[in-house]
């Protein structure tokens, strides 16, 4: 099912943000491969990080003059269990694939390649695990590409081998740091390159004060006391509770402390209501614990709004593809804590930009010096901001994609 996009994107926008020598060298890069055409395929047009990225960069290509187009999985709450079944175990946990779980899998993607995918794409950008196994179905000559947004350090092997069965049909691979590279990926192309935020999307650009307090007092937030933020799906891997025990630790010394958990309960997660849930009950009768969500009308926008806010932004994750939410909470230069895993370790340069923890305690003994120290947030903030406009903005991203794209087209010649 193909996404229609109503943002409109051009390159030259940027242009105060990175600097008109960038922005030229990214029109020179398009313009060796507009004859190419990609079509990207993932799960979902609704929540997460994956779809963050595509709803911004795939209108930057076509403002370019690179013909992009984004196509969506149809598939029942059924296939989702089972594609979530294989993200976990590829991040670690020990879940086996029954026979009945791979025939569904398949069937959905066979449905999906005859009846509702439009693959015209030169190139085919496919994201993640769950539409991996549509290449099975397609006879031709196209590239294909697997982008991976797991971090794939320490899988569980037979779900991996599952995985690397189907891989073995693909052209290259993309994975967000070189430690994700498995040994065994069979791909004859690996790249590496890291994800982005779009500093002119609603979740990034900047906000009127008024629009701001008007957010806040729709959610009954108040901005004259101490805000903890933290921006991930209700997961096991992303550690819901593992914040609010945090939050209860920094309340003992700082009472009027708030926590706010915000999230996008997204379609092809079907484990967020169950984790959601058991937040809610493990948060009981705490007034200050804010659960925010979209389904309670909170989308980019209000998220730009309660980061802006935040005192000090929390990323509790004990598994992490990369979290974006850290570059997003840097940019409007706040400062972060969070455990050092996956992508984090790239985004926070830990006592410069933020905090990196091992434990829960050292977490709550870091929040507490930086909602104390208000220079101290600051200077982090500031530096933050500065590595994220260096490494992980949506413009360094199209670049690297022009050039991986480019290569791709030199070896198809």
């Amino acid at each position: 099912m193909k996404v229609k996009l109503e943002a409109i994107r051009n390159i030259r926008d940027y242009t105060n943000i990175v600097g008109y020598e960038k922005v030229e060298n990214i029109v020179k890069l398009a313009d060796q491969i507009k004859e190419l055409s990609i079509t990207h395929v993932n799960s979902t047009a609704f929540g997460g990080g994956v779809v963050e990225i595509l709803s911004n960069i795939v209108p930057l290509m076509n403002s370019l003059g690179i013909k992009t187009e984004w196509e969506v999985l149809e598939a029942p709450q059924e296939f989702f269990n089972v594609t979530k079944r294989i993200h976990n175990a590829l991040q670690g946990a020990a879940l086996d694939l029954e026979k009945e779980h791979i025939n569904l899998y398949y069937e959905v993607l066979r449905h999906n390649v005859e009846d509702i995918l439009d693959l015209r794409g030169e190139v085919v950008v496919v994201h993640d695990p769950q539409p991996l196994g549509i290449r099975s179905f397609t006879r031709d000559h196209r590239f294909w590409v697997w982008r991976c947004h797991i971090d794939l350090s320490n899988p569980y092997k037979p779900v991996l081998n599952f995985i690397f069965g189907i891989l073995k049909q693909y052209n290259a691979s993309i994975f967000h740091m070189k430690e994700y590279i498995h040994p065994e990926t069979p791909t004859p192309v690996k790249y590496v390159m890291p994800p982005s935020i779009d500093p002119l999307s609603d979740k990034n650009k900047p906000l009127s004060e008024s629009t701001i307090q008007k957010i806040l007092s729709k959610y009954d937030v108040d901005p004259e006391r101490p805000i903890l933020v933290q921006v991930a799906r209700f997961d096991p891997w992303k550690d819901p509770i593992g914040a609010i025990k945090v939050y209860r630790l920094v309340k003992k010394k700082i009472p009027n402390v708030q926590l706010l958990l915000i999230a996008a309960m997204a379609s092809d997660d079907p484990e967020g209501w169950i984790y959601y849930e058991k937040a809610v009950r493990f948060a009981g009768e705490d007034y200050d614990i804010h659960f925010l969500t979209n389904l309670i009308g909170v989308g980019p926008l209000e998220v730009n709004a309660f980061q802006r806010v935040a005192t000090v932004v929390l990323q509790m994750s004990i598994r992490e593809g990369f979290g974006l939410s850290v570059a997003e909470a840097l940019w409007k230069k706040k400062p972060v804590v969070a455990r050092g895993v996956g992508g984090i370790k790239l985004q926070i340069v830990n006592g410069v930009s933020g905090y990196l923890v091992k434990s829960i305690e050292e977490a709550a003994e870091k929040t507490i010096y930086l909602i104390k120290n208000s220079n101290v947030r600051k200077r982090l903030g500031e530096n933050g901001y500065k590595h994220v406009l260096e490494n992980f903005t949506i413009v360094s991203h199209l670049e690297k994609y022009l050039k991986i794209l480019a290569e791709m087209s030199r070896s198809k010649e």
